[in-house]
């Protein structure tokens, strides 16, 4: 089954209920946003597959603001795509509240998702991302800045952090009860510090803990789910309100169709084959050149070659050959050289994506010195977006 040829399984009644704000996401999926990755043809190809919040690349609230022309083309959205929703980043409260206000005045979006969770260096030794919630009156200030400019429109803002910075610095409690009291919409905990980055094993643990401690708004759980079944577990584990999906669906939007049928009640399909899996690719490639164009769309597409080839026997001279596609007719004879009766491979399923190593996190000097210093670190409102 392929989105092309298939609509996705209608949601049951019976699918767990989650609300942000005046949306009811049925089922209870949201698409992380992922630098590079979900822009508005990846969003669109997961969509055709099932119902959820679908949410863009991370926007800097500077950027935004200062209307550089690259942060503008990445705030496209479909007509059809409802609703539209918006990561922001940033470290200060006025800048934070200037983007959300220009968002409400230019209806540029219907949800705001504010990133304090990405474990970059780039972002955390300017005191940004996973490293922020360590600074929790400044936190606060930020969510609380988003919320007073987006209230007034209806518009609710989520917000995603981690575990913590490392072990000896741990702010998910913090930062939950902070974005509660502050107006969030809903929170969202990734189960892993910023010194994992993303190695290791999610700690489910901390979610269900964060949904105890968070009683009055939703409480999301991201980390570790590369299948339908890992999501039921996560939410029947944790008691979470629903999942957030990153890394899974790299090369599977069709995961997207697996988890509107198993909150649906409903036997999770099997996975596609190969010729199945080179029409998910072309509708892509379709979808990314009619978004940039067909020369820098189809080199967009490379990055994803590998995993949606991940298991299959695909010679590495032909992988080779994927990996420099630069036309649509050049990606048409390659997919033509595939076997399209391959299986599903077993290996096709479980982690992907980034995953690296720990490693200790760059933080700006004296960063740890005081929770509750309010000081904007300098420089640290970085002016590109995307990660």
């Amino acid at each position: 089954m392929t989105a092309l040829d298939s609509p996705p399984a209608s949601a049951s009644a019976a699918a767990p209920s989650l609300k942000i704000g005046p949306y009811a996401v049925d089922p209870p999926v949201v698409l992380a946003p992922m630098a590079g990755i979900t822009n508005v043809a990846f969003r669109r190809l997961c969509r055709e597959y099932g119902a959820g919040l679908y949410v863009c690349e991370m926007i800097t609230s500077r950027a935004l603001v200062e209307r550089h022309p690259k942060t503008l083309e990445m705030i496209t959205f479909d007509a059809d795509e409802h609703p539209r929703s918006m990561q922001l980043y940033g470290v200060d409260p006025v800048t934070m509240g200037k983007a959300v206000q220009m968002i409400v005045d230019e209806n540029l979006a219907d949800h705001v998702d504010m990133n304090f969770g990405c474990p970059v260096p780039k972002v955390t030794r300017k005191g940004g991302g996973s490293a922020l919630p360590y600074k929790r009156r400044l936190f606060a200030d930020i969510v609380s800045a988003a919320v007073r400019a987006a209230e007034p429109a209806g518009i609710p803002v989520t917000v995603k952090f981690r575990i913590g910075i490392d072990d000896a610095h741990i702010t998910y409690l913090d930062a939950g009860r902070l974005a509660e009291e502050n107006g969030a919409a809903a929170v969202a905990l990734h189960g892993r510090t910023a010194a994992q980055r993303y190695s290791g094993t999610a700690d489910w643990s901390a979610i269900a803990r964060l949904k105890e401690h968070v009683r009055t708004i939703p409480v999301l759980g991201n980390g570790d789910i590369f299948s339908a079944d890992d999501a039921l577990r996560m939410m029947a584990e944790t008691g979470c309100d629903g999942v957030v999906v990153g890394r899974g669906c790299l090369g599977r939007p069709w995961l997207f169709r697996d988890l509107q049928a198993a909150f649906a009640g409903e036997p999770i399909p099997a996975g596609p084959a190969l010729g199945e899996v080179a029409a998910v690719l072309r509708r892509h490639a379709e979808l990314l050149a009619d978004h940039m164009g067909e020369e820098k769309g189809l080199r967009d597409l490379r990055k994803h070659m590998a995993q949606y080839l991940r298991g299959f026997p695909v010679g590495s001279d032909l992988r080779h050959q994927f990996g420099l596609v630069s036309s649509l007719a050049q990606l048409d004879d390659l997919l033509a050289q595939l076997d399209p009766d391959v299986p599903f491979p077993a290996d096709g399923e479980g982690p992907r994506g980034r995953q690296g190593s720990a490693g200790r996190v760059v933080l700006p000097e004296g960063w740890l010195d005081d929770p509750d210093d309010v000081t904007v670190p300098a420089g640290a409102e970085i002016d590109s977006s995307g990660g």
